[in-house]
């Protein structure tokens, strides 16, 4: 299946016709979003199918992320419910490359992207099963149950470890962010 894309370019011209819903985690979302998106982290899609059927039917979802994996699998997702959107290539990184507004609310602190999360999580789950192989052979093993994971990662487009490390504190809401029930409700409206 094919996920229609436009560019930062192309979305800047037509930016005024989207609801623009940001599939990544709460802590993502506040470190930087593209202006007047609305937070809808990726696992939590389905339970908002029924607004976002809605908001569709009133203007055309595009959907962000980080870089434009996790909103293509979002894009992906919402086919599969019977609900039409867009994605944004290159995500939130191109948009702010390409020097466009980045709103950031007062007191947000920077949170990295969940791929660098995942790749420094991995790195070091490897070193520590070498290191720790060194002295104590079967502690290998954490480093190919990781490696297999990576493997199962790619094959099936998902990431498990992402999932995990999205529940950490700080990619958690910070305190008087909009809960995903007020989110609906304003998408709603």
């Amino acid at each position: 299946m094919t996920t229609a894309a436009l560019t930062p370019a192309q979305a800047t011209g037509r930016f005024g016709e989207f609801t623009v819903i940001d599939v990544r985690a709460p802590g993502e979302y506040a470190a930087g979003h593209l202006p007047g998106a609305h937070n809808i982290p990726l696992d939590r899609l389905a339970e908002a199918a029924d607004v976002l059927r809605a908001a569709a039917a009133r203007t055309p979802l595009l959907i962000v992320c980080a870089s434009g994996a996790r909103s293509t699998k979002g894009c992906a997702q919402l086919a599969d419910l019977g609900i039409g959107a867009i994605t944004l290539e290159g995500g939130t990184a191109a948009w702010a490359a390409a020097g466009h507004e980045v709103e950031r609310p007062a007191g947000a602190r920077a949170v990295w992207p969940m791929d660098r999360q995942v790749r420094l999580a991995a790195g070091a789950l490897v070193l520590a099963g070498f290191l720790a192989g060194l002295a104590w052979t079967p502690a290998h093993w954490l480093s190919g149950a990781v490696g297999a994971g990576l493997v199962f990662s790619g094959v099936t487009n998902t990431c498990g470890m992402a999932a995990v490390l999205a529940k950490l504190p700080h990619n958690r809401p910070g305190k008087g962010t909009i809960s995903l029930e007020q989110t609906l409700q304003r998408l709603a409206d």
